[in-house]
């Protein structure tokens, strides 16, 4: 355990963190796992914007958050057909 009281915050600021990222990450893998061809068009834009929020404060790297919505178009695209 750190002794000096900076160091403590840093502890419980992490943990927080990390926490809350847990739940990002959770949410995001839900709604891309429950996703099917008929469903991806109510919910394309949802888990478009997740990404990108969960890329933007650095939850996930931005290409990961590209490559989910490029499989998302891609589904989109098959469920036009």
């Amino acid at each position: 355990m750190a002794n000096i009281k900076a160091n403590k915050k840093s502890i419980r600021q992490t943990a927080r963190r990390a926490e809350h990222n847990k739940v990002v990450r959770t949410r995001l893998k839900s709604l891309i796992k429950g996703i099917t061809v008929e469903s991806v068009k109510a919910n394309a834009s949802l888990i478009a914007s997740s990404a990108d929020k969960a890329a933007k404060t650095g939850v996930i790297h931005r290409n990961k958050a590209n490559r989910i919505k490029a499989r998302l178009a891609k589904k989109l695209a098959a469920a036009k057909k």
